[in-house]
């Protein structure tokens, strides 16, 4: 170690014995090393402090020449201070708190070098503002932990709607709808845990008492009597010549704030999905006609994709009332004019969301009671947005293909499901709608004459729902009309629920002419006795008719003997009779001559050139 090196000590009894020429004279060398790199101080060398004098700045800057060598945290080093200004590497504790305190606080500067990362992990834990110790990244194992650590579900929900109320305000003030989306699907999360007591509670710590909004959702829950906890008065309090209003978690600031209307409408959602859920159809259908009208009378471009969400559940309440469609009397009828209000009302808003829904819920609503023809001119008259979300989308094209398929636009209603399917949500809870969707693409398919992939039985969402469809494929594919019959009759029910019992009655003509097809290609010639009994068909008249029919359309090359009572085929696959025995003759003779040849040659009476061999010498 070099003998200049002064210890802190030292440096202390110097400074008081140094004159200000000589620091003049240092603070100029002490400016040009100041770019040099601090260096770090260790943790042993904390607790030892510098005790700064009046008149330091000579002294100071004497001692921070750049013309002794530092080591490590034994040396004050420039902190980047311009000119002779005082320095001073004070320690966070000092040894003599008196000195400290008379220390002039102008002239006074702190650096606290941070401790390295092995004395941090070695180190106590940090201390809050309070005093108290800071747990952090530590697990507890008591039993009050547990208890913190489980959270209430009723609370957690009570929680989760109080937190969309924010979202609503931010989609309002920002005009941003992908507020409002979140909150729409955050109604999933919420639903299984929605009870009469966790809306009234929202409600009654929301509205005031006197709220007309808050009456109408709290009987719609059965709740008539729920106690206010918010009084309308007496909430504020003075507070240093200031009012300010009591805010607790979960409470608005405020009783007499304006609520938003798309908070009451997306309370009001909740209470349709509860009342749904309960099976309270009657009650559901009230509430909603009650809530559709007073959405008419605003027009806000934030309640959108809400007021698609209530015409939705305003149309699945009409649709369990009794009498259930498709009678004629069904209730759902009578919505017809006000989702057709709706939609030109949308329409003009350019409202997409409610353009989208009312769309898909009429076409629903036109197939329910069977009226193609109507649900074919909304179609032609209206247009379905293009900026429609996706699953509005999906099941816009499903209503589109089945109206396809009904009249017989099997190529079209192809298309269309083929989009359906590709489209539909990927999600477990949609799994009804890609299977309803699946089951009418294979109807189509069979109609258009093509066999399904096999593929497409073999999927895990598809294999259990897809089973009666599969045996009417193999059915229809080997042309056996009694077992197509049986298989019909077999899973009648199962067939009228999924809307596609008379699109597969069309299939018996196919199975008809794909088994004869079958017998034109087996037999040369066939009497008509026999295709009666093969195919099951009432009388030899009718197996004439769908023979000729047959024929006419192309499915068979044939001729009909009317007179005899046979079909004669062009597409028979014919065998000439005993060809076999005749190829097996022609072999055994080209086996002996071959023999004779042989013998020929190894008894010497014949060469190769005698054999009729045309081989050149090489």
């Amino acid at each position: 170690m070099p003998s200049e090196r002064r210890s802190l000590r030292s440096n202390k009894d110097s400074t008081s014995s140094t004159n200000g020429e000589k620091a003049r004279a240092d603070s100029q060398n002490s400016a040009s090393s100041k770019d040099k790199p601090v260096p770090a101080r260790t943790t042993s060398s904390k607790g030892k402090g510098i005790p700064a004098k009046k008149g330091g700045p000579n002294t100071a800057a004497k001692d921070m020449s750049g013309n002794q060598p530092k080591t490590n945290g034994t040396e004050p080093a420039e902190n980047g201070v311009n000119g002779a200004e005082d320095i001073e590497m004070a320690d966070e504790v000092t040894d003599n708190p008196k000195t400290s305190a008379s220390k002039d606080e102008n002239d006074e500067m702190t650096v606290v070098v941070p401790a390295s990362k092995s004395s941090k992990l070695a180190g106590d834990p940090p201390k809050d503002n309070e005093g108290d110790v800071a747990m952090e990244n530590t697990e507890g194992t008591g039993p009050d932990h547990k208890v913190a650590g489980a959270a209430d579900p009723k609370s957690k929900a009570i929680a989760d709607i109080k937190a969309n109320f924010g979202l609503l305000e931010r989609a309002v003030a920002q005009f941003d709808a992908r507020f409002t989306l979140r909150v729409l699907r955050s109604i999933s999360s919420v639903r299984k845990q929605l009870s009469p007591d966790i809306i009234a509670q929202v409600i009654t710590e929301l509205y005031p008492s006197s709220s007309p909004v808050a009456k109408t959702l709290l009987a719609a829950i059965g709740k008539e009597d729920a106690s206010f906890e918010k009084p309308e008065s007496g909430s504020e309090m003075e507070i240093d010549g200031q009012t300010r209003s009591r805010s607790n978690s979960g409470k608005s600031t405020s009783p007499s704030k304006e609520i938003l209307p798309e908070v009451d409408t997306y309370l009001s959602i909740l209470v349709q999905i509860y009342l749904y859920g309960t099976k309270a159809i009657e009650l559901g259908a009230n509430f909603s006609s009650n809530l559709v009208e007073r959405l008419r009378t605003l027009n806000r471009r934030t309640l959108d994709a809400l007021s698609a969400r209530v015409y939705f559940y305003y149309s699945l309440f009409y649709e369990q009332l009794a009498p259930l469609p498709p009678s004629p009397m069904a209730p759902i009828v009578s919505i017809r004019q006000s989702l057709l209000a709706a939609l030109r009302t949308s329409v003009l808003r350019k409202d997409q969301d409610t353009q989208a829904t009312v769309t898909t819920l009429l076409l629903r609503n036109y197939l329910s009671t069977s009226h193609i023809t109507q649900a074919d001119l909304l179609i032609s008259h209206s247009q379905f947005p293009p900026a429609a979300s996706n699953n509005q989308i999906a099941r816009y094209l499903y209503y589109l293909g089945r109206i396809r398929a009904i009249q017989l636009s099997y190529t079209e209603a192809h298309d269309h499901l083929i989009g359906a399917t590709r489209k539909s949500p990927s999600t477990p809870s949609a799994g009804g709608f890609y299977q309803a969707s699946t089951k009418l693409l294979i109807i189509v398919e069979l109609l258009m004459g093509d066999i399904p992939d096999r593929a497409t039985f073999r999927q895990p969402s598809l294999e259990g729902a897809l089973q009666p469809y599969l045996q009417l494929v193999q059915a229809v594919r080997v042309g056996d009309l009694d077992s197509f019959l049986k298989i019909v009759h077999a899973n009648n029910d199962s067939f009228r629920r999924d809307g596609t019992y008379t699109l597969i009655l069309r299939l018996r003509q196919n199975v008809i002419k794909t088994g004869i097809r079958m017998m034109s290609l087996s037999y040369a010639r066939i009497s008509l006795r026999d295709i009666c009994m093969k195919l099951g068909l009432p009388s030899e008249e009718t197996a004439e008719y769908i023979v000729a029919k047959a024929i006419r359309d192309g499915v068979i090359e044939a001729t009909l003997d009317h007179e005899h009572g046979y079909m004669k085929s062009k597409d028979a696959m014919r065998f000439p009779m005993n060809q076999h025995r005749l190829e097996l003759k022609n072999a055994q003779e080209a086996r002996e001559r071959e023999r004779e040849l042989a013998k020929e040659i190894v008894e010497g009476e014949m060469d190769d050139d005698d054999a009729g061999g045309d081989f050149e010498g090489m």
